[in-house]
């Protein structure tokens, strides 16, 4: 039971290991560098916030991984609003929401995979209904950060960051290769794992042919991930990524989804199965998945046993409710995805709030895009039932 539950992990296992892979060649090939480059350059010290919110979202796009985003242009950001004064649960609260944007919608993000996964619904025709229920919190989000950046203006530039950056890679425009590729074959619909793979044997092109890199260097790179070799303020910023430090989200994953084996084909959870059940309408189902990802987030202290876990619980409801698997793909995106950062002691929290340094607690409240998706969606569907009740269509008759 828990092998065949473990093997439906094994597509996402493989795309774990490309973006261990992509995460150190984008830097060592410059790609991280100069979106932090010129990401820092178009900054409006009065709009910190606003931007700290937009580049950590479009960086975790592009990368698919919160802690990735996080640990790069994240801990560049949190360094810059320390040293300009800026409340740091706020700017917190900006970096970790805009990082699982590309968290909960990238096509090399692991959560989007393996929902998609387990759902058996297609990857990109899910992103573009994220993006469609996401649009409206994103801007609210944009709306509350522009607020807040008013009261909360940045006093420091961060020119020695730029000077230094510019000092340690060549910033020349072949260096957003990597990043445009997977872009543009992500609106192709080309398979993840070859984008990936592109843009990682293209990165690793242009460290060797740009930043004068060798191939030895790289394979090192690529198995252990980026360190810079020489004394440097940007050493504890500019590191990270690597084969290897996937493992333990890979072993995570893995024994989640045999986990999830076991408690579907034991019937171990037929008590609470009773009890969703009762769920008939689409509201009563989001409400109760929502349920559900804070429960699992709570016990399961990770993201990825809530994605397992809720759809294990939930999957039977949504079908005998007659609901696509789409749809089940979609409410769990914006549920126990960004849910499961809200919990304090759940990796998805405690991994990014620890990497900045910032209280576990403190940035919550200021994440506003992890708590406006669910709000916003459960609001959406109630508005649509309102209009589609025989109710509504008589008084719009009379």
């Amino acid at each position: 039971m828990s092998y065949r539950g473990g093997r439906k992990s094994l597509i996402v296992l493989r795309i774990l290991i490309l973006v261990g892979a992509i995460t150190s060649l984008w830097i060592a090939s410059g790609t991280t560098p100069a979106i932090l480059y010129y990401g820092i350059q178009l900054l409006n010290p009065k709009f910190f916030l606003v931007y700290a919110f937009l580049i950590s979202s479009a960086v975790s796009f592009l990368l698919g991984t919160s802690f990735g985003t996080v640990s790069t242009v994240g801990l560049a950001l949190i360094l810059m609003a320390k040293s300009g004064h800026v409340n740091s649960d706020i700017a917190a609260g900006a970096i970790i929401a805009g990082a699982y944007f590309g968290d909960r919608c990238s096509p090399m993000s692991s959560s989007a995979n393996l929902v998609a996964n387990l759902t058996n619904s297609d990857l990109y025709a899910n992103i573009k209904r994220m993006f469609k229920t996401g649009t409206l919190p994103f801007l609210l989000s944009t709306l509350a950060y522009l607020g807040l950046s008013l009261n909360h203006p940045l006093t420091f530039t961060g020119n020695t960051m730029l000077t230094e950056i510019s000092h340690l890679f060549s910033l020349n425009w072949l260096v957003f290769l990597p990043a445009l590729v997977i872009l543009i074959l992500a609106f192709l619909r080309v398979d993840v794992k070859k984008s990936m793979l592109i843009s990682i044997l293209l990165a690793g092109f242009i460290s060797l042919d740009v930043q004068h890199s060798n191939v030895p260097e790289l394979i090192k790179i690529a198995l252990l991930g980026f360190n810079l070799q020489i004394d440097s303020p940007l050493k504890t910023i500019l590191q990270g990524g690597g084969i290897f430090s996937m493992w333990k989200v890979t072993v995570v994953v893995y024994f989640s989804c045999c986990l999830a084996g076991l408690f579907s084909e034991t019937n171990i959870l037929e008590d609470l199965d009773e009890l969703l059940a009762k769920a008939k309408s689409h509201s009563s189902r989001f409400l109760m998945t929502t349920s559900m990802s804070i429960l699992t987030s709570i016990l399961g202290c990770s993201q990825t046993i809530s994605i397992v876990l809720t759809h294990s619980l939930m999957d039977k409801v949504y079908a005998e409710g007659k609901s696509s698997k789409a749809q089940l793909a979609l409410d769990l995106e914006n549920t126990s995805v960004p849910l499961a950062a809200l919990i304090p002691w759940n990796t998805a929290s405690f991994v990014p709030s620890s990497t900045l340094n910032v209280s576990l607690v403190g940035f919550m409240p200021f994440a506003f895009f992890l708590y406006l998706l669910p709000l916003v969606q459960i609001l959406s569907i109630n508005i649509t039932n309102l209009r589609t009740s025989p109710t509504h269509h008589y008084r719009r008759t009379i």
